[in-house]
Parts: C-alpha cells; sequence; structure tokens
C-alpha cells in the first residue's frame, strides 16, 4: 500500500516538474497534471480563499511573458552571439527532443499511477497532446539565452561557438538529447532503487514505525 502511494506522489513530482517547461506559453498545461495526480503540492499552491482566485489566475499571464522580456534586456551584440552559439548547438531541435523522450519515459508511470479503466490510454493521450500543443521552444530558447548571459561572458561564448563548430562539438551536439534523456532516466531508476532500499532497511531497523505504517495504511471501517 505504501509504495503504491508513494508511485503516485512521485509520478505527481514529475508532472509538476515538467509543466514549467510549457507553463512559459500556456497555464493550460498544468491542470491536467493537477486534475490526474491531486498531490498536496497542488494546494499549496492555490488560492488562500475564493475572492483572491480572480487575481491569482492573471499572475500567470504575467509570468510567462517574463522569459522573452528577460531576453530583451540583455545587450544585443551579446543576445545574438548566444543564438548564433544556439543554432550551432541544435539547441532548438535538442529541446524538442528532450520533452519527446521525456514524455514517451514519464507514460509508463503515468499509465501505472492511474487507476485502470476505459479512460485512461484516451485521459493520457490528450494530456500529453496538450502538453505539445502548449509548448513554445522559441520560450524555452529565451530562458536559455537568459541564463548563457548570467553564466558565460562573450569571449566564452565565441569560444564555444567555435567549438560547437567543429566535428567534435557537431557530435557532441547531435548525442547530448539522447545523452541526457538516458542520463535521466538512469538516475530515476538508480533513486528509485536506494529510496526503496532505504526505506526497508528503515522499517527493519524500527519495528515501532514499521507496525505504525501497516496501521496507518489499513483501511478505515
Amino acid at each position: 500500500m505504501f509504495l503504491k502511494r508513494d508511485s503516485r506522489k512521485a509520478t505527481a513530482l514529475m508532472l509538476l516538474w515538467m509543466a514549467p517547461v510549457a507553463a512559459a506559453q500556456a497555464p493550460a498545461a498544468s491542470k491536467p497534471a493537477s486534475a490526474m495526480s491531486p498531490a498536496p503540492v497542488a494546494v499549496a499552491q492555490a488560492p488562500a480563499g475564493a475572492k483572491s482566485a480572480p487575481s491569482e489566475s492573471a499572475k500567470p499571464a504575467e509570468v510567462q511573458e517574463a522569459p522573452a522580456k528577460t531576453a530583451a534586456k540583455i545587450e544585443p551584440e551579446k543576445e545574438a552571439a548566444i543564438r548564433k552559439l544556439m543554432d550551432a548547438q541544435g539547441t532548438r531541435k535538442a529541446m524538442a527532443d528532450v520533452v519527446a523522450g521525456m514524455s514517451a519515459k514519464m507514460r509508463p508511470t503515468l499509465t501505472q499511477a492511474l487507476p485502470p479503466g476505459d479512460y485512461r490510454e484516451k485521459l493520457i493521450d490528450l494530456f500529453f497532446q496538450k502538453f505539445q500543443a502548449n509548448l513554445n521552444i522559441d520560450d524555452l530558447v529565451a530562458l536559455s539565452i537568459s541564463a548563457y548571459d548570467k553564466y558565460f561572458t562573450k569571449e566564452d561564448i565565441a569560444g564555444l561557438t567555435e567549438f560547437f563548430q567543429t566535428p567534435l562539438g557537431k557530435k557532441m551536439s547531435s548525442v547530448l538529447p539522447e545523452l541526457t534523456i538516458e542520463t535521466q532516466a538512469a538516475a530515476q531508476a538508480m533513486g528509485e532503487q536506494l529510496g526503496r532500499q532505504s526505506m526497508l532497511e528503515v522499517l527493519a531497523e524500527h519495528p515501532d514505525l514499521a507496525k505504525a505504517l501497516e496501521e496507518a495504511s489499513a483501511p478505515k471501517n
């Protein structure tokens, strides 16, 4: 019972992790996530009272415009250099590939977490369709430009651009999306295994907690 609940919480966190990627373009993308996994995190983000709902609902639209505005604050010459670097890296395609791969990896977990039924596959399909439709790569690029501006000088950008135009740099750009996806999947699997092992060890070392957990997980009459 505990592991099943833990799996659903993990799925909710995954959805919340993916949601900011699409949130830059449309707040609607976060709605399927909260609908499919009513995690406490979603409740914590809700307005305290009904009267404040209109003003809260207006805030995401303001936040969504932030990426483009942030990029506009950068020195034009440096922004142009960053965009040239991103073109050399194949950033736009890499972003699209990572999001698509992340969605594919997430689907089995989401399927297992939702209660069985004829509705499930349709709901998951519609969620990913809506997510992809609401996703705007331009917003992700704008966010990346701001990050590049923060951590790299114009000299750094020029050097990186030169590297990514070499055969080795092009190879790195071509394999980076798959490398990222595989690394994330491996890290997730390791985390799940270590989490399960750690919990079993703690329960074995503390029988009183194991008993309390069992009693708390038992169905209430």
